[in-house]
Order: structure tokens, then C-alpha cells, then sequence
């Protein structure tokens, strides 16, 4: 029984063996088979891979020549193109050398020409100087004097020969057209001024503003000045606190800022509420107050006129106006009254009535805005003028009023005859004492620069300048010419209104005793 398991075992184990090896066997056929057909994929991919690495090497090769060819043809395209432009460049240049060389062979030729011409007139003057010098000596021969005797004989004849004659003309044409014109200037001013009658207070360049009691002031102030610094930093016045009981006065050389101030002050002081907010809100009301008087006034200074048709901005310019002054002169009253003397005149002698209050009320335009445009109130005036399309004559007129250009038309005679009687009129503007002094003592700098004059008083106000010459350096006729040259430099160099009398006095006395 054992030998019989034994023989089993072992008849099992070798079984076992015997499929293990089998087992084996086969899986080792099922790897060979495996690996070959791996092997076999391996190769068709790695053939696959090179094909593919073919193509896209022989894609990347035709591409590297398309762009090779398309370069190499945009560089031709260049150098074709660099290569006509210098050829063009070649050809201007060749076609400029060729054009110096013409000019410089005219030019050659031309100073030929001339080296000849000046040698004919070098040779030429040598023979009149000759027959000229030959001429002279016997001249001088003949006449007993020398050629300087001779010039200076003859040009001292002719001056007094002319000086005279011109004196004796002069004094004809002033007699016989000043009679008549100082007749008629005399009445048609007197008629204007007569039926023209205005107002004429100098403006100051302060306001004052009444308090209702003192402790207003220490409110306006504010703490630490907080409302004072606030309201002067808005409206660009000085606020001047000081122990004037009630009141308070705004200082400022702009009316309209002044004017603003002031009337915002008035608001605050009847509101009672008074800090930073509350005083820029009046500020800006008042602002707006100020805009509505300048339209207002503006259009009351064309109805009081009766000049109609103005552009609307310059309706505003000359309702600014009302806030400007010319030597505490108000500029808007000025030229409504310039306006009105224009145009009495201008009725007076038949001249245009329309235009002539029309330039008279315009002719201070430019003091509109001249401190905010470059330039004077003149040429301000004349560019607005024209900006607004207005007649040429009135521009002219607005031009030539303080003859900055001559006047050519009766109407600029008319409204620089206007703004003179409107400047001049008594109380109309204010001079102070040191600007009048220098008036008068430049007036009389500029008299005195004369050779024969010996002493000049500027006298009534400076409307007329006495000159005391020396007798015996200007004459008679020489004095008629002397004050026509004192007053046109005064003109030149002088800024006045109206006019100036140049009063010149000649004295010669002789004294002797009978014994």
C-alpha cells in the first residue's frame, strides 16, 4: 500500500514536472511570438516615422526655398528701387551741375561785362571831373569867389528868400480860414455843448458799506479771520477795517470786482449769516447781479443814444463799461456823452448823424477788455469793431480818435473833436498833483528843446505854454514856423485832452537917454 502512494507521488510529481515544462514550452513559443510581432510593429512604426520625418523634411524643404525665393525677390524689388532712386538722384544732381555751370559762365560772362562798364565809367568820370575842375576855375576866375564862398552865398539867399515866403504864406492861410473857423467852431460847439448837458463826478477807487452796529464787524471777520480772508480771496478786494464807525470800505483799482464785493457784503449783512459757504453763495449771486446791470446798462446806453442794430456781445462790452473809469471818469457815461456831442455836430454841419453817434458811442470799445487783451484800448476797439461787422467809417473813426491813424472822414474829425469837449469839460476827470506836475513840467522840457528859446511857462492848466524867445536868433517869419514845429512835437510826444495854445513872444527893445 505505501509503494503504491509512493508510486503515485511520484507518478504525480512527474506529471507536474512534465506540465511545468510543457507549460513552459508553450509560453515560451507565446512570448517568441509576442516579441516577433512586437518586434514586427516596432519596425513598421519606426518605418512609418521615417517616412513621415521624409515628408514633413521634404514640406519643410519647400517651404525653406518659398521663403528663400520670397525674400531674394523682395530684395531685388529693393535694390531695384534704391538702385532707380539713385539713378534719379544721379540725374538731378548731373542736371544741377549742369545748371551751375550755365550760371556760373553767365556769371563769368556778366562780370566781364561789368569790369568793362566800370573801367567806361572810371574813365569817363576822370574826363568830367577834368572838365568840371576846368569849369569851376573859371567860374571862380569870372566871379571873383571861391566854390564854398559861392554855395554858402547862395544857400544863405535862398533861405531867407524861402523862409520868408513861407512865413508870409503861412500867416495868409491861417488869417484868412481861421476868422471863419473859429466862428463856426465856436458856435457849433457851444450849440452842441449847450444842448448836451451831462453829470461829472470823478469815481473813486473805494466803496463803503454801511453796518448796522460795529459788532457786524467782528463777524464779517470771522474767527481768526477766517471770513474776511474768504470773502477778499473771492472777489479780489481789499476789505479795510478800521475805526470809521459802521461801516466798512472795499478798496479796489477794478470797479467790477469792487461792485461784486460790495453788493455781496450788503447781502451777507441783511442775511446775517456769515461763513465760508454762505458768502460764497452771495458771492456768486452777486456775480450774476453784476452780468444783469452790465446787459441793462449796455442796452441803456443804446436806447438813451438811439443807436440801434448793435451785435449783442457788444451790447454786453459796452455795458462792462459802466464799470470802468479813464482818470475817474466813468468810460460809459463818457461815450454816451461822446455819442451825443458826435452827433449834434455832426447834425449841425450836415454831416452823417447815424454813424457819427454810432462811432462816438463805440470809439472806447477797446477799455472794455484792455486789461485782458495785449494791445491799446485803440486797436482793441478797431478789432472788435470789425470782428462785429461794423461800418468801415466808424471803425475809422474808432482808429483815428486819438490819431493813432490821420483821419480821413468828418466823422473821425467829429468824435476826436467829442472825446476832446467830453475830457476837458470842468470836474469831468480827476488828475492828482504829482501826474499834473509832471504834465506841465514835460511840456515845458519838450518847448524849451528848441534852439531860440528862452524861457516857457505852461499856464492855465496846462492848456497853453508861453515861450519868451531871443530876438536876435529867430526873426519875424522865423517865429510863425518855430510855433508850428513847438506845436507838432508837443503832438508827437504829449498825451492831453483838447488842445494846447502855443503862444510865442518876441520883445526887442531899444533904450536912450537925451541929454
Amino acid at each position: 500500500m505505501g509503494q503504491t502512494i509512493l508510486a503515485g507521488a511520484i507518478c504525480f510529481v512527474l506529471a507536474a514536472v512534465i506540465f511545468s515544462i510543457l507549460g513552459y514550452q508553450y509560453r515560451r513559443q507565446v512570448a517568441e511570438k509576442e516579441i516577433s510581432s512586437a518586434e514586427e510593429e516596432a519596425k513598421r512604426i519606426i518605418n512609418e516615422a521615417i517616412k513621415s520625418a521624409e515628408s514633413k523634411k521634404r514640406e519643410a524643404l519647400v517651404e525653406a526655398k518659398e521663403e528663400i525665393l520670397k525674400a531674394r525677390n523682395e530684395y531685388e524689388r529693393e535694390v531695384k528701387e534704391r538702385r532707380n532712386d539713385l539713378q534719379k538722384q544721379e540725374r538731378r544732381l548731373q542736371q544741377k551741375e549742369e545748371n551751375l555751370d550755365r550760371k556760373t559762365e553767365n556769371i563769368e560772362k556778366k562780370e566781364e561785362t561789368l569790369q568793362t562798364k566800370l573801367a567806361d565809367l572810371v574813365s569817363a568820370r576822370e574826363e568830367v571831373e577834368t572838365v568840371k575842375k576846368a569849369q569851376m576855375e573859371v567860374l571862380e576866375r569870372i566871379s571873383g569867389l571861391t566854390v564854398e564862398e559861392a554855395k554858402s552865398y547862395l544857400i544863405h539867399q535862398l533861405e531867407d528868400e524861402v523862409t520868408h515866403e513861407a512865413a508870409m504864406k503861412v500867416k495868409e492861410i491861417e488869417a484868412r480860414f481861421k476868422e471863419e473857423a473859429d466862428t463856426k467852431a465856436r458856435e457849433l460847439i457851444s450849440l452842441a455843448i449847450q444842448r448836451c448837458a451831462a453829470d461829472h463826478v470823478a469815481e473813486a477807487t473805494v466803496s463803503v458799506v454801511p453796518l448796522p452796529n460795529d459788532e457786524m464787524k467782528g463777524r464779517i471777520i470771522g474767527r481768526e479771520g477766517r471770513n474776511i480772508r474768504t470773502l477778499e480771496t473771492l472777489t479780489g478786494v481789499d476789505l479795510i477795517i478800521d475805526d470809521t464807525p459802521e461801516a466798512i470800505t472795499v478798496s479796489c483799482f477794478d470797479p467790477v470786482r469792487r461792485e461784486i464785493a460790495r453788493i455781496a457784503l450788503e447781502k451777507l449783512i441783511q442775511d446775517g449769516r456769515i461763513h465760508p459757504a454762505r458768502i460764497e453763495e452771495m458771492v456768486e449771486k452777486a456775480k450774476r447781479e453784476v452780468d444783469a446791470t452790465i446787459r441793462a446798462e449796455g442796452e441803456r446806453a443804446i436806447f438813451e443814444t438811439n443807436v440801434h442794430g448793435l451785435h449783442p456781445e457788444l451790447v454786453k462790452l459796452l455795458g462792462r463799461m459802466r464799470y470802468r473809469t479813464s482818470y475817474g471818469q466813468n468810460v460809459l457815461n463818457h461815450s454816451i456823452e461822446v455819442s451825443h456831442l458826435a452827433g449834434l455836430l455832426a447834425a449841425e454841419i450836415g454831416a452823417d448823424v447815424t454813424h457819427a453817434k454810432r462811432a462816438g458811442l463805440l470809439h472806447d470799445l477797446g477799455k472794455s477788455i484792455d486789461h485782458e487783451v495785449e494791445g491799446s484800448h485803440v486797436q482793441i476797439g478797431v478789432e472788435l469793431a470789425r470782428k462785429y461787422r461794423e461800418n468801415e467809417n466808424v471803425v475809422h473813426a474808432i482808429e483815428a480818435h486819438h490819431n493813432d491813424v490821420e483821419p480821413r472822414t468828418i466823422v473821425a474829425c467829429l468824435v476826436q473833436a467829442a472825446d476832446a469837449i467830453s475830457a476837458a469839460r470842468p470836474g469831468a476827470r480827476r488828475e492828482n498833483l504829482e501826474n499834473y506836475i509832471k504834465r506841465l513840467e514835460k511840456l515845458e522840457e519838450v518847448t524849451s528843446s528848441f534852439e531860440g528859446v528862452d524861457k516857457c511857462f505852461a499856464i492855465q492848466a496846462g492848456r497853453e505854454i508861453r515861450v519868451m524867445i531871443h530876438p536876435e536868433i529867430i526873426s519875424e517869419d522865423r517865429m510863425v514856423l518855430l510855433a508850428r514845429e513847438i506845436a507838432k512835437k508837443i503832438e508827437d510826444e504829449l498825451e492831453y485832452p483838447g488842445q494846447i495854445k502855443v503862444n510865442l513872444i518876441r520883445e526887442t527893445k531899444a533904450i536912450e537917454y537925451a541929454k
